[in-house]
């Protein structure tokens, strides 16, 4: 009897989680690798259980579909047709002719390494915030808005007891509701676009009833706390010493820039602030995928231009975890038939391809509409911090364009250290393109994150012995 194909699922959000079931169902021996000590990634993150939350549901919408997940991840664990590895920190994946090896360290302490070998990979590895600096922005008491909801859904702490949200895109409405219910005061809920905006985009917008709705129902809690709107305003500036005491709010006009004597400060102790998403491309950079802008580039099938390698989820693209869902089922049945030496019947993803294509035109427009205000980098003062690892300043990177002739992102790293330290880029890059006018570009990097030299060392073979990958 021949072995079962052998399948390493990278990240067990929505995407992963789905995908890994699907093949799974259909005879694919999966490994399920991620950070996190449970599944669910950022979307469905959860309590600790030694904080005895009695009521966890109430921290998450489509918590039934949560359920339905976790369960037949449960049941494919116990038959033995899936590996659930925990706290596993995917450094990187090699591919050799026959098959790839998936180089992860292991635990919070991240100095041991061990190799999952496979015949596929899927990369479900998802998103993270796009942060922009302005005056203020280093103060302890401001988060990314996703930072507010990760303390509040896996901790059950608030970031302050007064509270403003701001920025721009859909996340903020659900942060702003949940930190309410949790017991803070949101002071206001910022958010820079003009919501008017999406009257262009009508009929997209009316095939998608329940987003509508889950729209409504947000807007109704946030009137039901008193929770006040700004729209086309932004958070010019914060304030405090030794931590955040208040926020300057401006209106802005139809160009982005602020108008004039529209300010007021709003009083605060914590500031949830988010700009959107960008995917997280590091291990699909490093395998030499193809990017279609700053996402991974898939077919129909959710296949890269790898052989062997497959992306769901936020990494092609930010959709929610809806969309997630869809690509991830896509996938899943997808490599359950290649690895079979079969083409999957379209017939088998149909409801899923369907869902897919209507909630990327969905979410085409909700990105055209929730963009960052276009002078958003006049705002910037010289001495604010851009890259906070390396402490640069905004004045560094300007002198690096306009004096000494910096014409694209690498170029200011390399003149600056923006973007050398521990994050190496991930939060600043950003940043960094938009205050120097250059197109963010991508940068395959050898490793996705930090590893220790003696990791390294021990890996005579791995990665670290590859010059093509250095």
């Amino acid at each position: 009897m021949s072995e079962r194909p052998r399948l390493a699922v990278i990240g067990a959000g929505p995407a992963g989680l789905v995908a890994a079931l699907a093949a799974a169902a259909r005879g694919v021996s999966v490994t399920l690798v991620d950070a996190a000590p449970d599944a669910g990634g950022q979307f469905y993150r959860q309590p600790a259980a030694g904080l005895g939350a009695r009521r966890p549901s109430a921290l998450h919408h489509q918590w039934r579909t949560w359920e339905r997940l976790r369960d037949g991840l449960a049941a494919h664990v116990r038959a033995g047709r899936i590996t659930h590895l925990t706290e596993h920190h995917v450094w990187c994946v090699e591919r050799d002719a026959a098959s790839f090896a998936v180089h992860a360290l292991l635990g919070p302490e991240q100095e041991e390494s061990v190799a999952v070998r496979a015949d596929a990979v899927l990369l479900a590895t998802g998103g993270y915030e796009k942060v922009l600096p302005f005056p203020g922005w280093t103060l302890p008491g401001v988060v990314t808005a996703g930072g507010a909801q990760a303390m509040l859904k896996s901790g059950l702490v608030l970031p302050g007891r007064t509270a403003v949200v701001a920025g721009t895109g859909p996340l903020l409405m659900p942060v702003a509701v949940g930190l309410a219910a949790a017991g803070a005061k949101v002071a206001a809920l910022v958010e820079s676009a003009d919501p008017r905006a999406f009257v262009r985009h009508a009929r997209v917008l009316a095939a998608h009833p329940d987003k509508l709705a889950e729209g409504a129902r947000y807007a109704a809690e946030l009137a039901r706390y008193g929770v006040r709107v700004h729209v086309r305003h932004t958070v010019v500036a914060a304030h405090g010493t030794d931590r955040l005491e208040a926020v300057t709010v401006a209106a802005l006009d139809t160009d982005g820039r602020v108008r004039e004597g529209s300010e007021w400060r709003v009083p605060c102790d914590s500031l949830a602030v988010g700009h959107g998403m960008l995917p997280h491309t590091d291990l699909a950079e490093t395998l030499g995928c193809r990017l279609d802008g700053v996402n991974v580039a898939v077919d129909d099938e959710q296949r890269t231009d790898v052989p062997g390698v497959w992306a769901a989820g936020e990494a092609t693209g930010i959709g929610g975890a809806a969309l997630s869902l869809a690509e991830g089922r896509i996938a899943g049945l997808s490599i359950a038939a290649r690895l079979d030496s079969r083409v999957p019947e379209r017939s088998s993803y149909a409801v899923a391809a369907k869902a897919r294509a209507g909630l990327r035109e969905f979410f085409a427009v909700v990105d055209n509409v929730c963009t960052p205000p276009d002078r958003w980098a006049e705002r910037v003062g010289d001495d604010t911090l851009v890259c906070r690892c390396e402490e640069v300043p905004a004045a560094a990177i300007r002198e690096a364009v306009d004096e000494l002739g910096a014409g694209d992102v690498r170029t200011v790293k390399l003149l600056t250290r923006a973007g050398m330290g521990w994050c190496q880029g991930r939060m600043c890059a950003p940043a960094v393109a938009g205050l120097a006018g250059c197109p963010p570009t991508a940068s395959r990097r050898p490793f996705a994150r930090p590893v220790p030299l003696g990791v390294l060392a021990r890996e005579p073979d791995g990665p670290a012995s590859r010059p093509d990958l250095l």
